[in-house]
């Protein structure tokens, strides 16, 4: 072969390992900038994602790493049908007890990584009750005293035979102080399992899966997944469930009230989604990643006076702050900062050239930002102590809650100083929609009831009636091998189309609000009929935002309120409900799915999971578990497949309900209505 024709063959080699922007994702903004990444020979994700195959094994979920004796690679015999399955690592380790394992130590990851967000919000926490911070406070001390009982924490005192009420700041740190201990405590449960139903909980217990303490449990699975040690993918999974349920009913949840007490309650507000947010004439900052402990502040320093100043002399119009990932919903829902993407568009938003600083924290963040960072002026500043990055162009500068708006300020400022830095030209796609976003537990409720007679009657009304055929809770990642938010849009719109309300958090949440699907409008254009007269009498999107990934606690919550306002069984398995994480990857996700299951959902991922080398193991994840929890896992990467398994689940618990078939509509006088109130 000529020299001319190598270099042919190389260039050609070398365009096939690219992305084809058009196959990559269907949203129009994520297309143009991976075009232009490409343009300047810039790799992200979405051509890593092609240049790189998964190993068919570990997509498995039968490769094991977890001593030097291995990697152990069990790949499903082709004579499986036959009943032959010999196969065993050097240990004599099964294939179902390799991937239980391999499943375990997800959970285990997953539950460490949003409990421990939790636990910085506690200790940030701590530190305003004992007034050792003056820069976080108390926005919400109705929602205090809301969360106050369950923390065993009373609000009000015995005085002469009088009922008064105690001191909020005395009940903040009471609330503090048992809110920590729910990490490590050395024996009881813990406190906020009681807040699910009756019958769950007392299922929990008989089962014997009641979580001790936070840390206890993932050190737990930690321990039984070690080599030698438990080796019944059955007990695993049981202790996969203790470890879950110590997360949703404990670490995220408990992040989410304190979060709520400190930064305030979310409540339903407009803004905007997508990198069309961005300004050319304004200093762009974007924060990414989980805890909104960092970004709080860095609104507040985006806002003040003094900043917006400093930013006009040095030519800038203002400050445009933007987020990515559950940062970005974090901001988002209490302050109506527009996000700019999701977690696939992180490297996107720096390839605009307009991005002065990406500010992160924890989770979520790909460290070749570092790489992206460096073709553009970007400052990439690192905020965690536990999250560093190796490049040597990412700045450190860690942030202390004692001097929080000292520290935002300044990152601020240095944002600010490289806006005349700017070296590449300015590509902003001009792609962005208006959203409607900060529905939760309390809102809903206000939204369905009113002020006064605030209730989730009306909903449960409307489920029976048959107006609203169920709920869906749609949640979770990107994930680069499948279309970026194709299966979370058409998921969504299946859904909403045949009456199913959808409860929307993490990225499928940016995925939504980015496509125009959180408007009252979309009801009109998208939604069954039933859904659509909803929507328009009550004046909601038939997708309501919920939050951040550790704010699938609201769901679980919200559906906890369904059960009480009656009509719609004890239970949460009774509910016509299902949840789905239609493109996960992050090992939270299998850690939020498992404490679902465990709570009574159907709960559907696409893309796949690791279980297929294991059918045994996948059989009493898919089947088995229902019988004892009353939920269970299930798998489908078509979203309009997907769609209707839900939905098919939904059509069965109204059934066992006895509301499958819809009511008649009746004109009811005032007599009619007299008997009623009786």
């Amino acid at each position: 072969m000529s020299e001319e024709k190598k270099v042919t063959a190389a260039k050609v080699e070398k365009e096939a390992k690219k992305a084809d922007p058009i196959e990559a994702s269907i949203d129009i903004a994520t297309q143009q900038m991976i075009a232009r990444a490409q343009q300047l020979g810039i790799e992200t994700v979405f051509d890593r994602a092609v240049s790189m195959k998964p190993c068919n094994i570990g997509a498995q979920g039968t490769c094991c790493k977890i001593c030097n004796m291995g990697p152990c690679r069990l790949p499903l015999p082709k004579d499986y049908e036959q009943g032959k399955d010999e196969r065993k690592g050097l240990c004599g380790a099964t294939a179902n007890t390799i991937a239980a394992r391999n499943f375990a130590r997800m959970v285990a990851a997953g539950t460490a990584a949003h409990s421990d967000h939790g636990r910085s919000v506690a200790e940030v926490f701590l530190s305003v009750a004992r007034k050792e911070t003056h820069d976080y406070k108390i926005k919400d001390p109705q929602k205090l005293l809301q969360i106050a009982p369950w923390f065993e924490v009373a609000t009000t005192v015995e005085v002469d035979g009088k009922t008064l009420d105690r001191d909020i700041d005395e009940i903040a740190l009471e609330v503090a102080e048992k809110a920590m201990a729910e990490w490590g405590k050395p024996e009881g449960e813990l406190l906020y399992l009681k807040r699910a139903p009756q019958p769950l909980y007392e299922r929990w217990k008989k089962l014997g899966v009641l979580p001790r303490n936070i840390d206890r449990e993932v050190v737990d699975i930690m321990h039984r997944s070690t080599m030698g040690v438990d080796q019944d993918y059955k007990n695993i999974v049981k202790q996969c469930t203790r470890t879950a349920l110590a997360d949703g009913w404990g670490g995220a949840m408990m992040a989410t009230d304190l979060q709520d007490v400190m930064f305030g309650t979310p409540s339903p507000l407009q803004s905007e989604a997508n990198m069309g947010i961005m300004k050319e004439d304004h200093v762009n900052i974007i924060v990414h990643g989980h805890e909104p402990i960092l970004s709080e502040m860095i609104v507040a320093a985006c806002q003040s006076q003094e900043m917006l100043d400093y930013a006009k002399t040095k030519g800038a119009k203002g400050i445009q702050l933007g987020g990515i990932c559950c940062t970005a919903n974090e901001i988002l829902q209490r302050h109506g900062i527009p996000p700019a993407g999701t977690f696939l568009q992180q490297e996107l938003a720096i390839v605009t050239g307009a991005c002065e600083a990406m500010v992160v924290d924890v989770q979520c963040v790909f460290q070749n930002l570092a790489n992206v960072a460096k073709c553009f002026h970007t400052k990439l500043i690192t905020t965690h102590p536990m999250a560093k990055m190796e490049q040597d162009n990412v700045i450190h500068i860690e942030f202390n809650e004692h001097h929080a708006m000292e520290d935002a300020k300044r990152i601020v400022k240095m944002a600010i100083d490289n806006f005349t830095n700017r070296r590449a030209e300015v590509m902003i796609p001009n792609v962005k929609h208006t959203q409607i976003a900060g529905f939760g537990v309390e809102s809903i409720e206000y939204h369905l009831g009113g002020t006064f007679r605030g209730s989730y009657y009306t909903l449960n009304d409307n489920i029976i009636n048959g107006r609203i055929r169920g709920l869906a809770g749609v949640v979770g990642c990107n994930n680069a091998r499948t279309k970026h938010n194709e299966a979370h849009i058409t998921l969504i719109k299946e859904l909403i189309k045949n009456d199913v309300l959808v409860l929307t958090t993490g990225c499928s949440a940016l995925a939504a609000g980015g496509h125009g699907l959180l408007t009252p409008e979309t009801a009109a254009v998208y939604c069954g009929p039933g859904l659509a007269e909803i929507c328009e009498t009550v004046g909601i999107p038939p997708v309501l935002h919920l939050g951040s990934c550790v704010d699938n606690t609201r769901i679980l919550l919200a559906a906890t309120e369904v059960i009480k306002a009656g009509g719609l069984g004890k239970d949460l398995q009774d509910i016509p409900a299902a949840g789905s994480a239609p493109e996960w990857m992050s090992e939270k996700a299998i850690a939020i799915g498992q404490y679902f299951v465990a709570s009574g959902v159907y709960t559907l991922f696409g893309v796949g999971m690791p279980l297929d080398g294991a059918p045994q193991f996948k059989n009493y994840l898919f089947n088995e578990l229902e019988k004892i929890y009353g939920g269970k896992w299930d798998c489908e990467p078509d979203p309009i497949k997907h769609a209707h398994k839900m939905i098919a689940h939904i059509d069965k618990k109204r059934k066992e309900l006895g509301i499958d078939k819809a009511r008649e509509r009746v004109l009811m006088d005032m007599a009619d209505r007299q008997a009623l109130e009786a």
